[in-house]
């Protein structure tokens, strides 16, 4: 299948399913669709409550757009059948590849690259790479708590989000191509972090909007803004890239260098403008949901007063005296763990995933696919099954990082829960995200106490990812 097939897979997408009468929402308008029950500018949560409202599967359209959802697990355990579907490019990922292009995220499935770069980047994530990269992680955590001292000394709040998605960029940066982004040099954001926010904004609009019915040069408004930032974070990665070159190989052992190494016969392993697009992709996606998680999962210690004493308890006897963790005692942080899984289940930071037919099939028994079709599987209506909760547990709406205790575990079905996605084309840094995020959380729990805003009430912000929106702590030094 050709990128141009995709292209018209996409837009052929969810005819089958019409015949299937899928519950849609109510008040819909004729040729406007259900334009006053969509929230644009919150379109997970618009879907949230429509599955609340319609069930397992229901459709939703806007403006011409037709979008089909699996909310219930049985539905979405049927969509992560990789026999029957696979891997698709949703409408605002299709936007996105005007940033990515054919990076590991934002490929489609039948481009050579993916499956080239995915077999010669996955030395970069194991067990050893992690080993490599954990003093570089202690020390960008470092940053962080000088950074966060000085607000503790001082009496102010400091802006979670904003210094999580700080530290996770500066550790993507180092880990995977030795570049700092001088995260915690000054209050601003590296123009890299804003033009990525506005990217990844508009390529929500403008891949809505190419499935309308709408004029093309409504769509091509965003669309050139969303190609300004692209040719910014372009020149960034192009930038970092030549730095390295002038460098000469041999002087790092991270992932632009397995990149930049020529094969056995002295040719390059990928083209110029795709060692670009996967800097730029695992610049993205090597932060921005991390930087989610550990947000989330700061609010919810801040607000458990019990969960936050349990997980300092645990730093403190796994860590003991010493000033810098070891790579081994990260995985001893078991409870930490369940904190930040618990945080994903509830909140996961990438809210769905899409899934096509790689033949005719009848989705959940029930609904016929046609092959090339797909839909939008709901992470978090899967993540708040009923099976979720149980004895001793709390109500699934509720954060209860127990319910990750390895007994729970044992009586639970891994296909539950999937906030890495699914399949060959799931997060191939999935292992990096965890190492980092539990050696930032337990260094944050060990040093501060968290000092939650009584009248905040979590919102989330929207960007094809989410994370808190407006969440400050205040912070003690631990006595």
């Amino acid at each position: 299948m050709t990128a141009v097939a995709s292209e018209t897979d996409r837009r052929a997408a969810g005819q089958a399913l019409r015949a299937a009468r899928i519950p849609r929402p109510p008040k819909r308008v004729p040729l406007l669709g259900d334009i006053l029950t969509f929230r644009g500018n919150e379109p997970t949560g618009s879907a949230l409550d429509y599955a609340a409202q319609l069930g397992p599967i229901f459709e939703f359209t806007f403006m011409g757009a037709r979008y089909v959802v699996a909310a219930g697990a049985e539905v979405v355990t049927d969509l992560n059948d990789e026999k029957r579907f696979c891997k698709h490019l949703g409408p605002e990922i299709v936007a996105l590849r005007i940033v990515g292009g054919d990076g590991l995220f934002t490929a489609y499935n039948d481009e050579p690259n993916w499956r080239r770069a995915h077999e010669l980047l996955m030395p970069a994530f194991t067990q050893a790479a992690m080993r490599r990269y954990h003093p570089t992680m202690v020390d960008v955590g470092t940053e962080l708590t000088a950074s966060w001292d000085i607000h503790a000394d001082n009496g102010s709040t400091v802006e979670v989000s904003a210094d999580t998605t700080r530290v996770t960029l500066e550790t993507i940066g180092r880990c995977a191509a030795g570049y700092s982004f001088d995260a915690f040099a000054s209050e601003g954001m590296h123009p890299f972090v804003d033009n990525m926010v506005a990217a990844l904004r508009g390529s929500d609009k403008v891949g809505v909007l190419w499935q309308t019915y709408l004029p093309r040069f409504v769509a091509n408004a965003y669309e050139r803004r969303v190609r300004r930032y692209a040719a910014n974070l372009h020149a960034i990665a192009d930038d970092i890239i030549a730095a390295r070159r002038a460098e000469g190989p041999g002087h790092h052992d991270d992932l632009l260098e397995l990149m930049l190494t020529p094969d056995a016969d002295g040719r390059p392993r990928l083209g110029e403008a795709n060692i670009r697009y996967q800097l730029i992709n695992f610049l993205i996606a090597g932060h921005e949901t991390t930087s989610g998680a550990l947000s989330f999962a700061l609010y919810f210690l801040s607000t458990h007063p019990e969960v936050f004493a349990r997980a300092r308890a645990e730093v403190d006897q796994v860590w003991g005296e010493a000033q810098r963790p070891e790579f081994e005692q990260i995985a001893k942080l078991r409870y930490v763990r369940r904190v930040l899984d618990e945080s994903l289940r509830l909140q996961p930071t990438v809210p769905g995933y899409y899934r096509q037919a790689r033949e005719d099939t009848v989705l959940a028994g029930t609904y016929p696919v046609r092959k090339g079709e797909w839909v939008l599987a709901l992470t978090g209506t899967l993540h708040r099954d009923p099976r979720w909760t149980g004895p001793g547990l709390a109500p699934v709406d509720q954060f209860d990082p127990d319910r990750f205790a390895p007994e729970h575990l044992r009586a639970r079905s891994g296909t539950l829960y999937k906030p890495f996605g699914t399949g060959e084309r799931s997060c191939i840094g999935r292992q990096f995200a965890l190492h980092e995020a539990v050696l930032l959380l337990g260094m944050l729990i060990r040093r501060y106490d968290l000092v939650a805003d009584p009248d905040y009430q979590l919102a989330v912000s929207e960007r094809l990812t989410v994370l808190p929106k407006g969440f400050r702590l205040g912070l003690r030094r631990r006595s």
